[in-house]
């Protein structure tokens, strides 16, 4: 057994709540932007005096519709400006957010309103307002539904036109740090989400001492951050709740289709995202290259960047000869993809899955580093995550300051902290197991180095087991396979059987680019090149990198190329972009049967 911890870099108020970040930054910053919101296209900055009065109309308002002290609210949105100020209004009405995320079915819709008795329920769009509809008769706990598309906000104004000051700030008071702030339903890869109840002293611990050990990249007047993950998602809420607690501007995009287009426009100088979002960068940028004629080139930049990033971890740093090949790329190529990222930012944080050691090398050597964490719901977000100056790349860094990590003997990974969950809401025997001897079991597995950085290698339950005996973690591989540019989705399979094999989808966003390059009718599809030679060659370049990275017993032997793509929509993805083995399995068991057929 192994553990690591590190002091803590924040006290965590015992009577307050988060509703003091707002009324501080109001009275020490009153005229610094905090938070930004579009207007016909247009960022407008949004100061800390101005925000701290929206947040308080919108609480008196729902004060005068009866939500009471440690009532549930429902949050359905994109992620917008309304989004956070909901929140902090919800809160300063003394009640507690459940986020539903926005693509949720009338039936997730159902259950978490259902199992957290909410007794008002915000929607953003009219098709989340007709999804609470369809099920309302099964809510009866639910008095309130308020569009944010249909006024809503403004009405909660109306309503509160009578409200007093003095009363609004007296039900901000109310919570103090070990009451629950939020309840975040998890993804649900199998069976149905579980609440987790996060406290307030949870965001203080977990925010508070990630700024503070982050904070030349949180200078208040200085440093902004765009955020575009959904505020569902714990890692949303905590990119919402630290640029507040800094304080830095936070601007909040609910598209990430025209996310380029965003950076160039608000010009973050720290962005938190997922691999995907980086991988996309790196993948879009490669294919533009190659497709002015300027493949070789770049390639030959991102090798200089990923060398350059390496030599910066050994004693004699990067040579002579290696600093002026990367001074000669900066000016043709990195200078162009940090432009590409907005043009001030320098940092990144991202989570949610691992990004790859080859990834993190070449984002840190083109000028942009990308400081990996790890977490989970019941964390608050991350657990651990990278120092901005002692970076270990192919690493989730070390443990959040205050909190500790354990390996356990059979290499589960356990946390202890102010920033875990209190429990599962109405789930006492969840709870019970999963905080058992006063550790929280996550059901990852990993390492810990001798400087406490966390490496994850699997899950305990997606743990393979050959019919030789060879115990097989997916992610590792799967991650390698997924970099591809033309691999949306990999599912390694092989329990009980003679060899690993693999499920692998398509991206179609580089289908059709390929597809052009390499000949093949225009239109075409996955389904209709998925016994493509040139298809197959392609995906098993991707295949023989992911083997590249593990064992020969550990080596996908065989795959096969899905029709289609495993999506929230099939029922394959979690809304956090997890993937369902289990449905995935069973909707696709003869595509499995094919891998192992003789």
């Amino acid at each position: 057994m192994r553990e690591f911890s590190l002091p803590a870099m924040y006290e965590v108020p015992s009577d307050g709540n988060l509703t003091d970040i707002v009324r501080r930054n109001a009275a020490q910053h009153p005229d610094v932007a905090v938070i930004a919101r579009k207007s016909a296209g247009v960022w407008q900055d949004v100061s800390a005096r101005q925000f701290l009065a929206e947040v308080h109309t919108a609480a008196k308002g729902l004060i005068a519709a009866g939500v009471q002290p440690g009532d549930r609210v429902g949050l359905m949105s994109r992620t917008r400006y309304e989004w956070t100020l909901l929140d902090f209004a919800i809160w300063s009405a003394g009640a507690v957010t459940v986020p539903v995320y926005e693509t949720s079915s009338p039936e997730q819709v159902r259950w978490i309103l259902s199992d957290s008795g909410a007794t008002a329920v915000v929607v953003e769009l009219d098709s989340h307002a007709a999804a609470v509809e369809s099920v309302r008769e099964g809510l009866p706990a639910l008095k309130h539904v308020w569009q944010i598309e249909a006024d809503g906000v403004a009405e909660l104004g109306r309503l509160g036109a009578d409200v007093s000051d003095e009363t609004v700030q007296e039900r901000s008071s109310l919570a103090k740090a070990d009451d629950p702030a939020t309840i975040v339903y998890t993804s649900g890869t199998t069976g149905r989400p579980k609440g987790c109840v996060l406290t307030h002293r949870s965001f203080f611990a977990e925010c508070g001492n990630i700024v503070e050990r982050l904070r030349p990249l949180f200078r208040t007047g200085e440093c902004s951050v765009l955020l575009f993950l959904p505020l569902a998602h714990v890692f949303g809420r905590l990119v919402q709740v630290a640029p507040m607690m800094a304080p830095i501007k936070l601007g909040c995009v609910p598209d990430i289709k025209n996310l380029t287009d965003e950076l160039s426009a608000f010009r973050p100088t720290l962005i938190l995202g997922v691999p995907r979002v980086f991988e996309k960068v790196y993948n879009s940028a490669r294919a533009k290259a190659q497709a002015d004629g300027k493949g070789a080139i770049f390639d030959k930049a991102a090798d200089t960047a990923i060398a350059y990033s390496k030599a910066l971890d050994t004693p004699a740093g990067p040579s002579l000869k290696l600093k002026l090949k990367h001074k000669v790329f900066d000016k043709l190529v990195y200078g162009k993809l940090r432009a590409v990222l907005g043009g001030r930012g320098e940092y990144a944080i991202s989570g949610g899955a691992p990004l790859g050691e080859r990834l993190g090398h070449f984002f840190r050597g083109i000028g942009f580093t990308v400081l990996e964490g790890y977490g989970l719901t019941e964390s608050c977000a991350a657990t651990a995550f990278n120092p901005w100056d002692r970076q270990k790349i192919g690493t989730v860094g070390q443990p959040l300051p205050g909190s500790v990590v354990r390996i356990a003997d059979d290499g589960e990974v356990l946390l202890h902290g102010e920033h875990l969950f209190k429990e599962y809401w109405n789930n006492p025997a969840a709870t019970e197991e999963a905080l058992a001897d006063g550790w929280f079991h996550t059901g990852d597995i990993g390492t810990l180095d001798e400087d406490g950085y966390l490496r994850i290698t699997g899950r305990k339950k997606e743990i393979i087991v050959t019919a030789g005996g060879k115990n097989v973690a997916p992610a590792v591989i799967e991650d390698r396979i997924r970099a591809h540019a033309l691999v949306a989705e990999c599912m390694v399979v092989g329990d009980g059987r003679p060899f690993v094999g693999a499920l692998i989808t398509i991206d179609e966003e580089f289908l059709g680019r390929w597809a052009a390059e390499h000949g093949k009718p225009a239109g075409s599809t996955a389904a209709s090149l998925r016994d493509d030679a040139d298809l197959i060659a392609a995906v098993q370049t991707a295949v023989d990198d992911g083997n590249a990275a593990v064992s020969k017993a550990e080596s996908v032997r065989k795959f096969r190329i899905l029709p289609t793509q495993f999506t929230e929509e099939s029922g394959h993805l979690t809304p956090s972009l997890k993937l369902k083995r289990n449905v995935a399995a069973k909707d696709f068991a003869d595509e499995i049967e094919a891998i192992y057929a003789k």
